[in-house]
């Protein structure tokens, strides 16, 4: 019954689609980030191509903006042998008003396998997926406020990567907690792979309480929040999607929550510090944080091609 539930799973509890990582099992998560390992080498080849997704159609579909996911979603799907067509939403005829839906039954219409889809709108992949045909299957670049699991899943590779088990580790979630799409599926993710301190840390207006039900811990002192830490997760401002003046001014919050060395010094001496990206540099993190020793936030990126690449692969080899 689990399995039927789940729009992202068939009733063997294989994945069709990608569109939370809230409900997936961790063993799935696994299989993701155990297959992304295999992919990681492709990298280092003089030809970077296996033939997996060789015949299928990628449809990469951004509503909203991008650099990194739009990017290496390309790369992954190309890596994969793919033929990769990107939507260019403001010449589509979406801006002549034309559904969502009635978008993805003309290019279902051209023979897609596949949709990543980004959009501004909380759901809209799970829409897709419930009007798609059973063969093509669905990835969520990031919807709204809800959910971006690729990003979630790339950065369990990275904390696996340098942190290697899950079950004894502390992890700061440290920011725009309530806009965040990447928080949301980095709890669910942490919290299925067994991690047993998760803590959010940011001001009241940008951390919901509603965390505390699933056993994290909220802290509005970035001291408390972050001493002792294995890996500082550091998010951006999300100010597009801010109404009203939830913070006194930026620069307020890079004094009471932005990464410096002195802060950082709270943490354990190997904590690895992340960040999806863009970074607002003085903002969320200073530079000698960014680009110090102790960030991983160039390897996310390198580690982001081989998880998108694993998500695919497994995808395309399971029906609906």
């Amino acid at each position: 019954m689990l399995y039927k539930r789940n729009p992202q799973l068939n009733r063997h509890g294989e994945l069709i689609h990608l569109l939370s990582i809230e409900g997936l099992p961790r063993a799935v998560i696994h299989q993701i980030l155990d297959t992304a390992e295999t992919f990681l080498s492709v990298n280092d080849r003089e030809v970077k191509k296996v033939p997996l997704l060789r015949g299928k159609s990628v449809f990469n579909l951004f509503f909203e903006n991008s650099t990194r996911t739009r990017t290496t979603f390309e790369i992954a799907a190309k890596r994969l042998s793919a033929d990769v067509l990107n939507l260019d939403i403001a010449k589509s005829s979406a801006s002549k008003g034309e559904s969502l839906l009635d978008t993805i039954a003309n290019l279902s219409a051209m023979h897609a396998d596949m949709f990543v889809v980004r959009h501004s709108e909380s759901g809209a992949p799970y829409l897709i997926a419930q009007h798609c045909a059973p063969h093509v299957h669905v990835v969520n670049a990031g919807d709204g406020r809800h959910a971006h699991p690729t990003q979630g899943l790339l950065d369990m590779y990275t904390i696996r990567h340098y942190k290697r088990d899950f079950t004894n580790l502390t992890v700061a979630v440290v920011g725009d907690i309530v806009h965040s799409r990447v928080a949301r599926s980095d709890i669910h993710a942490l919290t299925t792979l067994g991690v047993p301190e998760i803590r959010a840390v940011g001001p009241k207006t940008l951390v919901p309480g509603d965390l505390r039900e699933m056993g994290v811990r909220v802290c509005h002192d970035m001291a408390e929040g972050i001493r002792d830490a294995d890996v500082i997760i550091m998010l951006r401002l999300q100010n597009e999607r801010m109404n009203g003046a939830m913070l006194p001014s930026a620069g307020e919050f890079f004094k009471s929550f932005g990464l410096t060395e002195q802060k950082l010094a709270l943490a354990k001496p190997d904590a690895i510090v992340m960040h999806p990206g863009p970074i607002n540099r003085g903002v969320e993190i200073d530079s000698s944080v960014a680009d110090g020793r102790q960030s991983v936030i160039l390897p996310q990126v390198t580690f982001g091609i081989a998880v998108r690449m694993a998500v695919m692969s497994i995808l395309a080899g399971n029906e609906a």
